[in-house]
């Protein structure tokens, strides 16, 4: 069919066609689907399948309707309602610069994303412990390189000639040594997890068959795959030429499956092997973007993939009939990957400082710059949705982990992250950094025996807000932002380390029991320092500024130690600052120099406190 144009930008919004659905009798299965969506999306994620094509049966639909903003399906494919034209235009247009400024080698790469298994391609996230992973899962793909140009048919993943015995695409095996790991994955991607019913429901063509000005333009023609062609300015990586399908009708660009696939797969991984949690979900973004390099996808149905992936990994792992799977994938993968590099996986995980570089792949796709409207929408945390933090922030308890996700959850503006329940607006990059506000006192417990992020861990966000913090418990906590809550800050247990001049927030310190380890050159303290009790931490440097200042008043307790970290150095010649306030009360029980060979000698001349620093 020939569509011209400017068809429908002419109807405007005049049409508001509903959903594609066909007739249900009432009180029958479509009325009792409608009844279950009614319900949180965790409660009602199985009544997501291809029988249940509308907002109010299905609840991946629904979650997903505040696409209805920007589109209106019509009675076929190519006959809806653009309803926001600059939102759609921006769309297509982004796909049309990134597939026609794409390399060769970007060609190559999404070819093998779109062909290999999803949940094969995002072990690639795991890092360094990837190879160990694939090797204990059996886990194998034949999708390893791109053709030159286009195959003469099409192609799919098999496992390789001459793999070994149980070798298995996707997650692996799920009799093999990770076997609880594969299962869960396989669990999270199951009978309810597709994205089929989404793209029969929205019928919102791929980015291929439309114009910049997000039209469907067909030629009437066919090419020399005997594909119709369209007018359309996106350009299909080559080798994925024949990979197209035929029947349009069936073949929905909103949302990309691809991408749900890829961040359900991703997020399974991230909940059983928590270390690599941030990495993760920057492979899932970084793979997903691979969709519109390939112009099989345009960003408002990559977003929308995110969107339902997200969902539903929540609603699967939150699921009671998951929970013993979900645990013993988490404990399974932690003894494997102990086993063989040691207790300390955290460490064995990281491969180099990642998370700057991975900050600038997922930051620019959270939105893809589509134009927002000005909204002052709160963000309201979907039901289950802090299942997704549980191995990653062990040590807080469910409302806290909301909490998080709240505090640092995306910016409204975006319609399709603006939807019902509001899952698209969950930052999980951010999320795994911690807080991004106190806005009521929060008390955090890490224990040191427990090991991994419960016994330590770092929040890098700048955390804001009215409230403070309180650490208790055995274990450590490093606090690496700019930060300004304005609550204060109080060490009771444990250690809290701080290491950004701006760590300690705006408001006061109080120092009652533990220690309080300052690792950055300068701390700065806003308000007042109370050190009753406990131990007060600092590397001090010849010539430099104290480690800590406090803008107001400093009260030393009797009971209060000073721990001391220098430089080697041939010698001091003169006193080395450690404090300085605007006034100094009390001193120190006694001054404890941690490298060898060193001893000192506490100077307090008015508002500072220096050392006299000797060979021993």
């Amino acid at each position: 069919m020939n569509v011209s144009r400017r068809t429908l930008l002419l109807a405007g919004a005049a049409g508001t066609a509903g959903l594609v659905t066909g007739p249900a009798a009432p009180g029958g299965p479509a009325a009792a689907a409608a009844a279950a969506v009614a319900a949180p999306f965790v409660d009602s994620y199985k009544t997501n399948t291809t029988a249940n094509l509308t907002a109010e049966t299905n609840a991946a639909v629904r979650i997903l309707s505040g696409f209805q903003k920007v589109w209106s399906t019509g009675t076929a494919w190519n006959t809806g309602t653009v309803l926001d034209e600059a939102f759609l235009r921006a769309n297509v247009r982004y796909v049309v610069s990134t597939t026609r400024r794409r390399t060769a080698a970007e060609a190559a790469r999404s070819f093998v994303v779109d062909r290999q298994h999803q949940s094969y391609s995002v072990i690639a996230g795991l890092g360094p412990l990837a190879d160990a992973y694939k090797a204990g899962a059996q886990a194998v793909t034949g999708i390893t390189t791109a053709p030159e140009t286009t195959p003469a048919t099409t192609v799919s993943d098999a496992v390789p000639a001459g793999s070994p015995a149980g070798s298995t695409l996707g997650a692996g095996n799920p009799a093999s040594a990770l076997g609880k790991v594969v299962t869960l994955v396989n669990t999270v991607r199951g009978n309810w997890s597709s994205g089929n019913p989404s793209k029969f429901a929205f019928q919102y063509p791929r980015p291929w068959r439309m114009t910049e000005d997000s039209l469907v333009v067909d030629t009437g023609t066919v090419d020399e795959f005997g594909y119709p062609v369209y007018d359309s300015d996106v350009v299909v990586t080559p080798q994925l030429l024949r990979q197209r399908s035929t029947n349009p009708a069936e073949d929905g660009g909103y949302v990309s499956g691809h991408t749900n696939a890829l961040y359900m797969a991703a997020l399974a991984f991230a909940y059983a092997v928590p270390e690599r949690f941030q990495e993760m979900v920057t492979a899932a973004y970084d793979l997903a973007h691979t969709r519109i390099v390939t112009g099989m996808h345009s960003p408002a149905d990559v977003i929308g993939g995110r969107v339902l992936g997200t969902a539903l990994t929540a609603a699967i792992l939150g699921d009671p009939a998951n929970a013993a799977l979900k645990a013993e994938a988490r404990a399974q993968a932690l003894a494997f990957f102990q086993a063989r590099f040691g207790p300390d996986v955290t460490a064995a995980a990281r491969s180099g400082e990642e998370r700057d570089s991975n900050a600038a792949i997922v930051k620019p796709k959270q939105t893809y710059g589509l134009p927002a409207r000005r909204s002052n929408l709160r963000f309201e945390v979907p039901t289950g949705a802090e299942v997704l933090l549980e191995t990653r922030l062990p040590y807080l308890d469910a409302a806290q982990r909301r909490e998080v996700l709240r505090t640092t959850g995306l910016a409204a503006g975006n319609p399709i992250l603006d939807g019902p329940e509001q899952w698209g607006r969950i930052n999980l990059f951010a999320a795994a950094d911690g807080y991004g506000a106190f806005d009521a006192t929060v008390a955090v417990t890490l224990d040191a025996a427990a090991g991994g992020f419960a016994a330590a861990d770092t929040w890098r966000n700048d955390i804001d807000g009215c409230g403070g913090l309180v650490k208790l418990g055995t274990g450590t906590l490093t606090l690496a932002g700019d930060n300004g809550y304005r609550g204060g800050t109080t060490v009771a247990q444990g250690t809290l380390v701080a290491a950004d001049r701006k760590a300690l927030g705006d408001g006061d310190v109080t120092l009652s029991g533990g220690t309080l380890r300052l690792t950055a050159p300068k701390v700065h303290v806003s308000g007042s320092a109370r050190l009753s009790s406990g131990t007060l931490s600092v590397t001090v440097r010849p010539h430099g500024a104290a480690p800590l200042t406090v803008g107001d008043d400093v009260v030393i307790g009797a009971n209060t130690v000073l721990e001391v970290s220098v430089p080697q150095a041939d010698k001091y010649d003169s006193p080395v600052p450690v404090l300085k306030a605007r006034r100094v009360r009390g001193q120190f029980a006694r001054v404890v120099v941690t490298t060898p060979g060193y001893r000192a000698t506490l100077v307090q001349q008015g508002d500072a406190i220096a050392l006299r620093l000797r060979k021993a």
